[in-house]
């Protein structure tokens, strides 16, 4: 039985999801999202641990890369509804085992200043190609992230007119890895140049990726943190699509993507059936925000779709350096390093990097993931209450760290149950190591392990929290897959407007502010 009829229906509340919804609100239009968890936001979760105790933590996002420069943050007036973020001066210190401090500021001027005492040569490099992609990034690179891409070799043929474009091309077309082989010397500036432009999204070794570390460089923004908690912006989205008259449902299990035939003999998708038995139909359109293999194999009858496109979702790829293990700690002190000997700045660091030295650990690091076993530590993480001490209580602190870990440990993500205790262990004697005030610091330890991300968000499949790898030929219009790349998934009147979706996965928005563009685009609007 037919519960309620709206223009559309989008699946999965996840931010993506949100941003597409209020711009399709805004836009007239009469919209619901559907979430199976009981709280709107996906990743963006900032759970209070121990219950009524005044410890904020942010357990699967935190470090928004210039999410205030996003056109949809300016758009839906998040600012307004209680998003409000910060940007610390000194955003990223990756801590060397002699006790110096290779240091990331806002101002570039202070990072070549940083670089210039560990490298003078890798310093002037850096200012060089950061000039050389300063009309990359604002000419090429964020008007493509933020629209519908086009087909690689219409993109091509305009790359090469100019160039900016020429230059892209000509960088992109090496590794990550090979690049800052060729570009830089020091040992320490290759791999924290590797870490922080790279490692968390692209596998290092891939050719087309080598444009990611000048881009990087180039971009305006830097790593930034919402105060209150990322959940402040998942409930500032969700604000602004009951502002805009949409209405986002949560605790409510999909069973099917209804799919009927028009009178002109195509398959359109019309609505969705919950495992409750509700039928909720759209007049105008469903948009899914979950992975392919959700939409399209779990969602969709087969016989509703051809084999070649079926065959395609199942073949989506995921991250194999993606999942992550966090250990969290409430604090009497915030962290203490013992490297501020040396760099007195240190404990403003917004980020702290520690562990690693070179190249060489991120081979270890993917050896190790390909093999199913812990490699070795190299971790990062925040004192989140040092720059907003809302998410603490008074006098005390909340931190954190994150390290990259296979999702399948000795061969099972079941494994993780009965390690993540000890591996915890080992990664907070690190973090000591390091910062020695910690012994006498820590009241609480919380462990969030690999396996436990898909049983909260099964979207990120095998614990890949960027939905889908940029490997594998899934970029641009191509993404998730080919056929799939301009949001719209084969049937009448169905879309997809989540990560696996250009440009990709991380806080951007930008998935479902560009599917956004497609819809109104469909429908005249």
């Amino acid at each position: 039985m037919t519960q309620a009829q709206y223009d559309g229906i989008i699946l999965g509340a996840g931010h993506n999801s949100l941003v597409a919804q209020a711009y399709l609100c805004q836009a007239g239009l009469r919209v619901l999202c559907v979430e199976r968890n009981e709280v709107a936001g996906g990743g963006l979760r900032t759970e209070e641990w121990p219950a009524a105790s005044g410890f904020l933590h942010n357990t699967h996002s935190f470090y928004h890369r210039a999410l205030t420069h996003q056109p949809w943050y300016r758009d839906l007036d998040l600012a307004r509804h209680g998003a409000r973020y910060i940007e610390p001066d000194l955003n990223v210190a990756l801590l060397l085992p002699d006790e110096k401090v290779l240091q990331w500021w806002t101002d570039f001027e202070r990072t070549v200043a940083s670089f210039a005492h560990i490298s003078p040569r890798d310093a002037e490099a850096l200012q060089r190609w950061r000039d050389a992609f300063v009309p990359v990034v604002r000419d090429i690179l964020l008007p493509e992230a933020q629209a519908p891409p086009v087909p690689a070799a219409d993109r091509r043929r305009q790359l090469q007119r100019s160039p900016a474009g020429r230059l892209l091309l000509e960088t992109s077309a090496m590794s990550p890895r090979d690049f800052v082989l060729r570009e830089f010397q020091h040992p320490a500036v290759q791999a924290g140049l590797l870490f922080f432009n790279g490692l968390r999204e692209v596998d290092l070794r891939a050719a087309g990726f080598g444009h990611h570390i000048p881009a990087l460089l180039a971009s305006e923004g830097k790593a930034q943190m919402c105060l209150g908690g990322s959940a402040r912006l998942a409930e500032a989205l969700v604000a602004a699509v009951h502002e805009a008259g949409g209405q986002v449902r949560t605790g409510v299990d999909l069973a099917r993507i209804i799919v009927e035939r028009t009178a002109d003999g195509v398959d359109s998708a019309v609505g969705i059936e919950t495992a409750a038995g509700e039928r909720i139909e759209a007049r105008h359109f469903v948009a899914s925000g979950l992975n392919p293999q959700q939409t399209f194999l779990e969602l969709i009858d087969a016989s509703h779709l051809p084999p070649s496109w079926r065959q395609a979702a199942a073949a989506f790829r995921y991250n194999l350096l993606a999942p992550l293990f966090g250990i969290y700690v409430n604090l009497n002190e915030a962290p203490r390093y013992t490297a501020a000997q040396q760099s007195a700045d240190i404990d403003d660091a917004f980020m702290v990097i520690m562990g690693l030295q070179s190249v060489r650990d991120f081979d270890e690091i993917v050896r190790a993931h390909e093999q199913g076993r812990i490699p070795p530590t190299v971790m990062w993480g925040s004192c989140p209450s040092q720059f907003d001490p809302s998410q603490a209580p008074a006098g005390a602190h909340t931190a954190f760290m994150w390290e990259k870990v296979p999702y399948r440990l000795a061969g099972d993500a079941g494994n993780w149950a009965t390690a993540a205790e000890t591996h915890a262990q080992r990664m907070l004697r690190q973090w000591q190591s390091y910062a020695p005030n910690l012994e006498g610091a820590v009241r609480q330890t919380l462990v969030r392990s690999a396996h436990e991300i898909p049983q909260l968000l099964p979207n990120m499949h095998d614990g890949d929290l960027l939905v889908g790898s940029l490997g594998a030929g899934q970029v641009g219009y191509d993404r998730p897959f080919a056929g799939a790349g301009h949001y719209r998934g084969h049937l009448q009147r169905l879309y997809l407007c989540g990560s696996c979706c250009h440009p990709s996965g991380n806080i951007t928005g930008l998935p479902g502010y560009n599917a956004a563009q497609v819809i109104r685009a469909d429908l005249g609007l």
